[in-house]
């Protein structure tokens, strides 16, 4: 290494112990940071180093961008990897990061505050080239006529979103006109609200959309490359429950066709780090609705097909050397599904923190376990619901589904409810296996749509 030698993980669970374990592999000393209610973490106990940083609200520890800034001056680490969530995506952590001397793994400020803004980040993308769901072109005005001649020029059903928003917050669906300034009043006041932005603007709706999203890489010397697809259909309100590599009928043509696209796209604003291109795919046409500017949850099912370690990639990325391949030695091989496993009730979603009393992963041969719990951890009632990621790998899709049924039946997790019960029924569904589905799916098998 260059110029890494320590790294805080401004992170908490399964993503902060996988950082660790690249850490580890590259020989990078680690710095755990942690709330009052997270001192049990996996990942605390096996860093070089470890700093609590606040009780357990988020905005007191984990969101707590001085507290972060202190924990790594006084462990003097060289950089600060954000994994997801959290700060990941802050465009002002980024630049405090370094601005304080430090190495933020992950995009430019600059890029991480445009994507950020959904209506900028629509308007580079089509400035790049990328294309993009038809729509307002930019953010809706005051004029209400305006508004109401600009979606009729879309045609409904239009979709009214917040410029800050994500995770399905400050949406609005209009499928006709005498609902349409209601909506855009309701997502404004949902903007403002969860995303301190009022600015919404308007898109087509469409009605049978996949989502499929595109990985790349991009080092500070000019080199893009892009990892092949991923498709996140299965969704329940908007969140991702089963990520597939690669998507069902997705050609190699198709695939190269689209992932260039968003390789260009990001030697175009000068992109460093990983990234995603997320799309919605309808009659076999892709459109951009958001980048992501920092690892995925579902990052493993792309390493499972490529072979390459993608969070190993983000830290040498960081460190400032080049990417130690090209796109033509990308080879995408065999098939991936990610489970998300979260600490809920299967049948109504509520959370379900407590003691795990009896945890046993699952095992064998292109089987992947990515979880921070143990016997006796505690499941705390402050944070997101995801305990683990169960991963399985094989040479034909449904070899992975059915890797999938027989790792879930082996995985065992007491003392709390889990989603296992829901997941080994998506697994077992004729439609699922069939491949293709859309993002409403899940909703109309589940009686929710």
């Amino acid at each position: 290494m260059n110029k890494i030698n320590k790294i805080l993980i401004a992170n908490r669970g399964e993503i902060a112990l996988r950082i660790l374990r690249a850490c580890k592999e590259l020989s990078i000393k680690t710095v755990a940071v942690y709330s009052t209610a997270d001192k049990s973490l996996k990942h605390v106990r096996l860093a070089d180093e470890a700093v609590c940083i606040g009780p357990h609200p988020s905005a007191d520890s984990y969101l707590n961008i001085p507290a972060l800034i202190a924990a790594a001056e006084i462990t003097h680490a060289d950089a600060i990897h954000p994994g997801y969530g959290f700060l990941s995506e802050s465009a002002d952590f980024a630049q405090r990061v370094e601005e304080s001397g430090f190495i933020f793994i992950g995009p430019r400020a600059q890029n991480i505050r445009v994507m950020g803004d959904k209506v900028a980040a629509i308007e580079v993308m089509q400035g790049s080239g990328v294309p993009c769901v038809p729509g307002s072109d930019g953010g809706l005005g005051t004029d209400d006529k305006q508004n109401i001649a600009t979606a009729n020029k879309i045609g409904f059903p239009i979709i009214i979103k917040a410029s800050g928003g994500g995770g399905g917050r400050g949406m609005q669906v209009v499928e006709k006109e005498s609902d349409l300034l209601a909506a855009i009043e309701l997502a404004k006041t949902e903007g403002q609200s969860f995303f301190g932005n009022p600015e919404v603007y308007m898109e087509k709706f469409l009605t049978t959309p996949r989502h499929i999203e595109i990985q790349i890489l991009a080092d500070e010397h000019g080199n893009t490359v892009h990892l092949g697809e991923r498709d996140c259909s299965m969704q329940r309100r908007h969140q991702k429950v089963v990520e597939e590599a690669p998507a069902p009928g997705i050609t190699p043509e198709l695939r190269h066709k689209i992932g260039n696209v968003c390789a260009d796209a990001c030697k175009a604003i000068n992109y460093r780090g990983a990234g995603t291109f997320e799309f919605l795919f309808e009659n076999d046409k892709f459109y951009f609705i958001e980048m992501n500017t920092r690892v995925q949850v579902e990052h493993p099912v792309t390493e499972m097909i490529t072979g390459i370690d993608i969070v190993r990639k983000q830290i040498l990325i960081a460190d400032g050397q080049e990417l130690s391949f090209t796109q033509d030695d990308v080879k995408i091989k065999g098939f991936a599904v990610e489970c998300r496993i979260n600490a809920e009730d299967p049948n109504n979603f509520m959370p379900s923190p407590g003691k795990i009393t009896q945890f046993h992963a699952a095992g064998g041969l292109g089987v992947r376990v990515d979880s921070h719990v143990y016997n006796g951890y505690s499941v705390p009632p402050h944070y997101d619901s995801m305990i683990g990621k169960l991963i399985t790998f094989s040479d034909t899709r449904l070899g992975a589904i059915i890797k999938m049924q027989n790792a879930l039946d082996e995985m065992v997790i007491d003392g709390i409810k889990t989603n296992i019960p829901l997941q080994a029924r998506i697994m077992a569904d004729e439609t699922f296996r069939k491949g293709g589905m859309n993002i409403h799916y899940l909703e109309k098998m589940l009686g929710e749509h």
